[in-house]
């Protein structure tokens, strides 16, 4: 005994022992009985996990000796195979190589450990040649014919930076994980693009953890109430805490209790809770120790431990996505089999591309997307017609469609501002990075001015708050998954997306129309049943009478989700038909059935001068508002007798749009690909338009 307490992980080991021997000699009915235990207890071995004793006591010289061990491993994948089958899908990623070790300061292999002067551990991780594959099985499991990858041979490397508050610190107060890819080739088929759609919808079900919910036969369950629908995602919110405004006002506090423990967990939610986890190595006695059901003393310090800052980056020089159409190809031997022969018909290419996201714990979490310049470009033929082939002599003007933003030779590398890659990065120089995790501070400082200065095409900023208003504490230290009334009661959040699209010029031609509208039909020709169904709109006659002191609570603050789009200096061109195949087209997107695969071989001759209608924009401004929980906040005000015009306001979908410096003119093309002086048809002019959407009419 006296050695084992001088060393707490033979202690440790000598309990686990002891509590082994111990099982063994029970029945069988103790074995179950221990194992449904286990279940229950589940989410809060998570927390303990996630709360050492006290996070900066000195290691001793094996943890130090383990620690220096653990940074300095170096890791190599070789041949790393993925594979995810899903009804008729087939999606596999094959990784040839992939290596990650610590580096040093200048991003170079080195033996690295944390230092006083030095609170930083950086690794590296390169991935060699990944091809992407996504194919299509047939109802014995097998491809009768493989597509082209999604991606080839694209290598990309990432950068992890690790910051500690002191030596001492179990896990790092800043993580950093920003990817980079130089080049990046997306190729996808008309029998790909359903089958993609169909993965990011099931990223979405897995996020909001939504997978089965309202099938065929089922009764509705009570604590689906607390989920938005897969059909009005409108936010990054993790929908696990929905019920957190007004507890009392939705008498939810059963249904809350009963979600901890029932419903399926968020995929972000889940991953987040392992984080602690895995960075801490060495609390196994205080986790062997939490078991005990009256020990609270890890709940309470759980709560106080504060949450990384977690910023993930990922950043594309230059990506393309290919659009082809396929055809079957019989060989010429009556026995070989049939090859698909597809054919490019639309391209998208794209420079400078940033996504970036920033979160610390549930209350705060940033998405800023953005890109320098892309434009859209016409090849070869649509259905059965040659306006694109290489004997059309056709200028390359004609063929993009759609441009916007600047060029990287212009715009320089503003795309990878303030990333592990920038050399004037502070990561790269030294010094510590500040983050921005106030909403207010927040607003002032990334506005749609700075978004377009960095990239010049597109930016989106989201931006999900979660704040406590008791003033007993920052809301990122609460823990929000306790379920107590007292601090659900006092906790606000925000949501706000804001979209800006720069400088752009549309053509809109018989070739562009055809090429989009093509797009849509192959992305509706599929019989997926959807991952989650919308709850049916029926009024719920069981609702709670409120007191006035509750109605009060609920009209003091009401969250919403607010998302703003803005277009600057738009430039609309639309051309007079050079041919017309949509009756073959929007019969599908109408959800007619499709009759045939119809190719015409017709010979494109192109006309000019080709008249045209030019509409020019200053600016377009779109905002949506709608509330968070639209669904619970109906049902109660639709309970009240007399509800006040706030509560009723909240009730809407609200949208405005403005339009400044609209004008439009008659002009033509020439064969030499310049316009005419375009004559003026409408004169510049602003307007504003308003409207509203009651959400749940039957209530």
């Amino acid at each position: 005994d006296a050695v084992l307490s001088k060393h707490p992980i033979l202690a440790f080991s000598h309990r686990v022992q002891k509590s082994d021997d111990h099982e063994s000699c029970g029945s069988n009915s103790t074995n179950r009985s221990t194992t449904e235990n286990t279940k229950t207890s589940a989410k809060p071995r998570r927390i303990q996990q996630a709360a050492p004793t006290d996070p900066d006591l000195p290691p001793g010289y094996v943890q130090s000796l383990i620690r220096r061990v653990v940074n300095n491993v170096n890791i190599v994948i070789n041949n790393l195979i993925l594979k995810y089958v899903e009804d008729d899908i087939v999606l596999s990623v094959n990784i040839t190589s992939a290596e990650c070790y610590t580096v040093g300061e200048l991003w170079d292999r080195a033996f690295m450990d944390i230092s006083a002067t030095d609170l930083v551990l950086r690794k590296v991780i390169n991935f060699s040649d990944c091809t992407v594959c996504l194919d299509k099985r047939n109802a014995s499991g097998k491809i009768e014919f493989y597509q082209d990858p999604l991606l080839y041979k694209c290598s990309f490397r990432t950068r992890l930076h690790f910051t500690y508050d002191n030596l001492n610190s179990k896990m790092p107060s800043v993580i950093k994980i920003h990817t980079l890819v130089e080049s990046l080739k997306l190729s996808i088929t008309d029998q790909q693009l359903p089958m993609f759609i169909r993965i990011m919808q099931l990223g979405i079900a897995l996020y909001y953890g939504e997978i089965g919910n309202f099938k065929d036969g089922e009764t509705e369950d009570s604590t689906c109430h607390n989920k938005d629908m897969l059909g009005n995602v409108t936010g990054a919110e993790d929908e696990t805490r929905i019920d957190m405004q007004y507890p009392a006002q939705y008498k939810a506090q059963e249904l809350y209790s009963q979600q901890e423990d029932d419903q399926p967990q968020g995929w972000v939610s889940w991953a987040w809770s392992l984080v602690p986890a895995i960075v801490n190595y060495d609390d196994a006695e205080e986790d062997y120790l939490g078991n005990d059901p009256t020990s609270t003393t890890h709940q309470q310090k759980a709560q106080t431990l504060k949450d990384p800052i977690v910023s993930i980056g990922f950043y594309c020089t230059k990506a393309t996505v290919t659009f082809k159409l396929t055809e079957m190809q019989a060989e010429s031997s009556y026995y070989s089999p049939q090859k698909v022969k597809s054919k490019e018909v639309l391209c998208w290419e794209q420079e400078g591309t940033t996504v970036e996201a920033l979160m610390m714990g549930e209350p705060f979490f940033d998405c800023q997307i953005g890109f320098v310049g892309c434009r859209a470009v016409c090849l070869k033929g649509i259905m059965g017609v040659k306006d694109f082939e290489e004997n059309m002599n056709r200028s390359e003007t004609e063929a993009y469609f759609f441009v916007c933003g600047e060029n990287l030779s212009i715009k320089g590398l503003t795309y990878l501002t303030n990333s592990l890659f920038d050399y004037r990065s502070p990561e790269n120089n030294g010094t510590r990075a500040e983050f921005i995790l106030d909403a207010a501070t927040h607003k002032e400082t990334y506005t749609e001015i700075a978004g377009m200065q960095r990239f010049g095409a597109f930016y989106m900023d989201y931006l999900y708050t979660m704040e406590n208003t008791t003033g007993r504490g920052s809301a990122n230290q609460q823990d929000f998954s306790s379920g107590k009334s007292e601090d659900l009661g006092t906790v606000q959040e925000k949501s706000t997306k804001s979209l800006v699209i720069g400088p752009l010029d549309f053509r809109l031609d018989s070739s562009a129309v055809h090429r989009i509208l093509k797009m849509v039909v192959c992305a509706l020709e599929h019989e997926y049943e959807p991952y989650s169904r919308l709850k049916p709109d029926i009024k719920d006659e069981s609702e709670t009478m409120l007191n006035p002191e509750e109605v009060a609570s609920l009209e003091e603050y009401i969250p919403t989700r607010h998302t703003s789009v803005t277009l600057l200096k738009c430039t609309f061109t639309i051309f007079m038909a050079e041919f017309n195949l949509l009756d073959h087209l929007l019969p599908v997107i109408m959800g007619e059935k499709n009759s045939s695969n119809f190719m015409n071989t017709t010979n494109f001759q192109s006309l000019r001068p080709l008249p045209s209608v030019q509409i020019l924009v200053d600016k377009i401004n779109l905002e949506h508002s709608v509330p968070m929980y639209a669904e619970q906040l109906v049902h109660v005000v639709s309970s009240l007798t007399q509800p006040s015009d706030n509560l009723l306001h909240y009730c809407y979908a609200h949208c405005y749009l403005k339009i400044f410096g609209f004008q439009a003119g008659l002009t033509s093309l020439d064969c030499r690909g310049s316009y005419c002086l375009p004559v003026p048809i409408v004169p510049s002019l602003s307007t504003a338009l308003y409207g509203k959407l009651l959400k749940l009419p039957t209530c």
